[in-house]
């Protein structure tokens, strides 16, 4: 970002200090991120007008429950418990977000412009599509609570399910699908499941969770193409499919910001600095379709989790309704619930240049730490939420650890601290 950027997204927030009532705040997504970043504004003190514009037509809901208790028909929905009226938030649901234009300092939509005084963007992401299928019928992804409850009747009525992809959201559906009785079968075109979150020796002991459970999964695996009832691989191989679920991934939902003058990253992403202020001024950017500096990892960072969306929005209302600005450098965590496991993750651990294992990898509870200079920076723990509580604060005060110490899984993880650094 140029300094005479920042130098406009400065001046832009010292205009914006104190909550002036004359504003008008306007909040392009109405997931996690845009929810909470409009509840944050009221909870700190903002007076003026805010908006939140979601393209879907439902309440504004969670996602989180969308592969679990909503697919598997264990609850309706996951609206969030937000009183809009109260907090004199304006809805407009079932609105899309086409474009904006900085100059006029107003955002397109297909109901037509909204002008803004300060705009937040958070439209999230949209989940990649096998090619050549959008469409074809048998064929799902699970993003919305649209898609949650297409998929909810076929795995009530025990489907084939053919998964294409051993990532997060394909092992949770998976998983309920299991559940639900259906046959499953899960194709992924690398060697092993979470082969692009995870190192190979963390990601190889999942692999036993799928048979585990009951479902067949084939790694080196391309879809060729998908044929009525089918899934046709690269080898020639047939698979049988009621249905199809799709689970390759996700990028940002920014196509619409195309040709706007705010600046965007190299998977399309939001480039964000630390305040989370965009290249433009006056217009911000948090949750998934975002990335931002972390200086704790000296390295940007595209976060695609539930707690970025939650805890993001607090920093954009603060720099919106502050008299100060605020950074963001949070350390990232996640969780997913697979197979009969709790998975969390907490840190990033791209940079770091020792692992420490807690447990064997073939029990039912064990943890990974990973140590820069001594220092955890990343854990996974499987059914040892402990471990996470207690490695969550440790990444966050950077406190040198004693790897021997580390290693014995049945100390608590805060006694293995280093009494001296390593």
């Amino acid at each position: 970002m140029s300094e005479q950027t920042r130098d406009r997204g400065e001046a832009a927030q010292d205009g914006a200090a104190g909550g002036d009532r004359a504003r008008r705040v306007v909040i392009a997504g109405a997931g996690m991120a845009g929810v909470q970043t409009a509840v944050a504004l009221r909870e700190q003190g903002f007076r003026g007008g805010v908006t939140l514009i979601g393209a879907e037509p439902h309440q504004p809901y969670d996602r989180p429950p969308l592969s679990k208790a909503v697919l598997l028909g264990k609850a309706e929905g996951s609206a969030f418990d937000v009183d809009f009226e109260s907090l004199d938030i304006e809805l407009r649901l079932g609105c899309e977000v086409l474009g904006v234009r900085l100059a006029d300092h107003e955002l397109d939509t297909e109901n037509g412009p909204v002008p803004y005084d300060a705009l937040v963007l958070a439209t999230g992401a949209e989940p990649i599509r096998l090619p050549d299928t959008e469409g074809v019928p048998g064929v799902h992804l699970l993003r919305t609570l649209d898609d949650a409850e297409r998929l909810r009747p076929i795995l009530a009525e025990q489907h084939d399910i053919v998964v294409v992809g051993a990532g997060w959201i394909g092992a949770e559906f998976a998983t309920a699908a299991r559940e639900a009785g259906c046959a499953v079968t899960v194709v992924e075109a690398a060697d092993r499941p979470l082969a692009g979150a995870l190192p190979e020796e963390v990601a190889a002991p999942m692999t036993g969770w799928y048979a585990e459970s009951g479902a067949e999964l084939r790694v080196n695996a391309r879809v060729e193409r998908v044929e009525p009832g089918a899934v046709v691989l690269d080898d020639g191989t047939r698979v049988p499919a009621g249905a199809i679920v799709v689970g390759i991934g996700a990028r940002p939902a920014t196509a619409w910001l195309a040709g706007s003058g705010i600046e965007l990253g190299d998977h399309g992403e939001v480039l964000a600095d630390e305040h989370l202020r965009t290249s433009a001024p006056d217009v911000y950017a948090v949750g998934d379709c975002a990335s931002f500096p972390s200086g704790r990892y000296e390295a940007r960072l595209l976060v695609h989790h539930w707690d970025n969306a939650l805890q993001g929005p607090r920093t954009v209302a603060a720099n919106i309704a502050g008299e100060a600005l605020v950074a963001y450098d949070p350390v990232p965590y996640f969780w997913s619930e697979q197979f009969g496991r709790f998975v969390q993750y907490v840190g990033h651990h791209a940079a770091a240049d020792a692992t420490v294992w807690r447990g064997d990898p073939d029990s039912a509870a064990w943890s990974v730490c990973w140590l820069r200079a001594g220092r955890l920076v990343a854990l996974l723990a499987v059914g040892r939420p402990r471990d996470l509580a207690q490695g969550r604060r440790l990444i966050e005060a950077g406190t040198p650890m004693d790897r021997e110490l580390l290693a014995d899984a049945s100390r608590p993880l805060k006694s293995a601290v280093a009494t001296s650094p390593s």
